[in-house]
């Protein structure tokens, strides 16, 4: 997110997410709570994950075009544990699973991940912010 919109972690999170919020991004975690000894994903105890009240947010978040999930977990999680009238209420949104931005992830370079991620300020119309910055 910083290098797509300038809100980067050098930013304070009320200016982060004040960037991100005028560019028409939401950051949302598929899980609302959950027990994880440690910061790898395949730690996270799944008799624990309570799932984020997706339909809710997309009730009340109707004009949502897109749905990019944070590495390989995410998209798994959401699609197994995500109830089918949630599933249904984002058939017509393009869901794309991007690769993790942590550092854990290092088969893949930075920059091949910001070519990646780039998906979401071209969708959004400021694909040429990444050029910019």
């Amino acid at each position: 997110m910083g290098k797509l919109f300038g809100a980067g972690p050098d930013q304070s999170y009320t200016t982060r997410t004040k960037i991100l919020k005028e560019q028409g991004v939401a950051v949302w975690d598929v899980l609302a709570n959950s027990v994880r000894p440690g910061s790898m994903d395949s730690a996270i105890d799944k008799t624990s994950a309570v799932i984020n009240d997706f339909e809710g947010f997309f009730r009340s978040h109707s004009e949502i075009k897109m749905l990019c999930f944070n590495g390989q977990t995410a998209a798994k999680i959401f699609n197994d544990r995500v109830n089918t009238q949630v599933q249904s209420m984002v058939e017509n949104i393009e869901c794309t699973t991007l690769p993790s931005t942590s550092p854990a992830y290092a088969s893949m370079s930075f920059a091949d991940k910001l070519k990646r991620w780039s998906i979401i300020s071209a969708a959004l119309g400021s694909a040429d912010y990444v050029q910019k910055h």
